[in-house]
C-alpha cells in the first residue's frame, strides 16, 4: 500500500535526525527540493517565510546538516505522522507530521523546532522523494 511507503520515507528522515546521519537525511530529498522556513510558529503568512538554503544541492545540503551535528546535541526529536494523503493517481503524496525536535548547542542555546509541518512527496520513478516542506507551524 502506498501510505505504507510514505511513512516508510518520513520514518527513514526520523531516524536520519536521530543518528544525525546526513547520508541518510539528503536521500530523501528530490533534486527539485525547496524547503522555505517560517521565521516562527507562528508565521502562518507565507508572506513572511524566508529561504535558507536555496534549492537542493546535495553537497551544500549535507555540509550545512553536518555542520548542525556537528555543533548542536540532540535533547529529544518526537514526531507523529498525523495524516498521509495520496493524489487520486497514487503519484503525488502529502503527510502532515508533528514534530518536537530540540537540539542544544554547545553554549547551552536550544533550538527548537516545534509545530506541524506538511512534507510534500512526488513519486519518482518506484521511489518517493520530498520535493517540499512547510516549516513547524503551530495550530
Amino acid at each position: 500500500m502506498k501510505e505504507r511507503e510514505i511513512e516508510e520515507i518520513v520514518n527513514r528522515e526520523t531516524l536520519a535526525w536521530d543518528t544525525q546521519d546526513v547520508e541518510l537525511l539528503v536521500s530523501v530529498f528530490h533534486p527539485d527540493m525547496v524547503w522555505p522556513f517560517p521565521p516562527n510558529s507562528q508565521a502562518h503568512d507565507p508572506m513572511e517565510w524566508v529561504f535558507v538554503m536555496g534549492r537542493f544541492n546535495k553537497t551544500r545540503w549535507m555540509k550545512l546538516w553536518q555542520e548542525l551535528f556537528d555543533t548542536h546535541k540532540l535533547l529529544h526529536n518526537v514526531r507523529t505522522i498525523s495524516k498521509i494523503m495520496l493524489t487520486q493517481e497514487q503519484d503525488g503524496a502529502i503527510a502532515v507530521v508533528d514534530i518536537d525536535t530540540l537540539w542544544q548547542d554547545h553554549q547551552g542555546k536550544e533550538n527548537h523546532w516545534k509545530g506541524r509541518v506538511c512534507k510534500i512527496y512526488s513519486l519518482v520513478g518506484t521511489e518517493w522523494k520530498m520535493t517540499m516542506q512547510t516549516g513547524a507551524l503551530q495550530y
